[in-house]
This record gives structure tokens, C-alpha cells and sequence, in this order.
């Protein structure tokens, strides 16, 4: 799985983590709704690290299509009730 983080870059990730990303977007998308700006932030970050920490960088040169795109750190609570809503980034 290619996931792309927004002013970072691209990330090969095994899909065996999908689980793991999963529950955190679910929990991304509660917290949005109830509107727990700094819970939101921290899970975001969280999200984030795990794709950053257990993923494998794609160079910049090389160019390939993301399964998912994943909003920067600095993404406001006002923004991510567009994105994190129904079933988040992560659809499963």
C-alpha cells in the first residue's frame, strides 16, 4: 500500500498495518465529530508516525499512484471535518 502524506511524501507500507491505521482514522473521525481539537491533533500525529516509522520512504523521484493521502500534522480541526468523516481516510 502507497500512502502519501501531504508536504512529506510518499511511504510503502505493508498491508498488514491496515488494522492499525484503521483504528486510529476511526478514532480520528470521533474525535472530530465531538470536536476534541487536541485529542484530534495528537491521534493525527499518531497516524502519522506509525506510517512514517513502520513505512519504507519512496524517493521523490520516483513517481507513484497513492491508495491513500493522508493530511499534514498542521491540518485544523475546522478542515478535517471535511476529510475525517463516515468511514476516514482509511475506508474498511
Amino acid at each position: 500500500m502507497i500512502i502519501r502524506i501531504m508536504g512529506d511524501g510518499q511511504y510503502r507500507v505493508n498491508s498488514s498495518l491496515f488494522d492499525t491505521l484503521n483504528t486510529i482514522d476511526n478514532r480520528i473521525v470521533e474525535l472530530v465529530q465531538r470536536g476534541e481539537d487536541e485529542l484530534f491533533k495528537k491521534e493525527l500525529s499518531r497516524l502519522i508516525g506509525v506510517i512514517q516509522r513502520e513505512g519504507e520512504r519512496i524517493p521523490d523521484d520516483e513517481l507513484v499512484e497513492s491508495d491513500v493521502i493522508v493530511p499534514p500534522a498542521d491540518m485544523t480541526l475546522i478542515e478535517a471535518r471535511d476529510v475525517f468523516r463516515g468511514t476516514g481516510i482509511f475506508a474498511g
